[in-house]
């Protein structure tokens, strides 16, 4: 049974930084596990924030947060952390971590995870 943890979500002024963390386990054969970040804010639409594979660190960043957010993993811990700086207002959503087993999609949509998380959230004000 695979599991997926988030933590690390909060409240902060623009500008400000906080770090996700998630722990994914269960997988019984690695093989090509893809781990990500998605969010939702309110009366919006899911989106793919972040993703990375564990086979070449290669990442995919939504164009919202790219040179701001910073995906990372810790293949021997299971983990995919999320790095937020310089958040703004319109980064408030309910953030959830994903992974999937059969590799990264080139663009993530949330029909290509299997495994969720229950949602960490963030809140930037302004």
């Amino acid at each position: 049974q695979v599991q997926v943890v988030e933590s690390g979500g909060g409240s902060v002024q623009a500008g400000g930084s906080l770090r996700l963390s998630c722990v994914v386990s269960g997988y019984i054969h690695r093989t090509s596990i893809c781990m990500g970040w998605f969010r939702q804010a309110p009366e919006k639409e899911q989106e793919g924030v972040a993703i990375i594979s564990d086979r070449d660190d290669n990442a995919y960043y939504v164009d919202s947060v790219k040179g701001r957010f910073t995906i990372s993993q810790d293949t021997a811990k299971n983990t995919v952390y999320l790095q937020m700086n310089s958040l703004k207002p319109e980064d408030t959503a309910m953030y959830y971590c994903a992974s999937t087993p059969y590799g990264c999609p080139r663009i993530p949509g949330s029909a290509d995870f299997g495994f969720w998380g229950r949602g960490t959230q963030v809140t930037v004000s302004a």
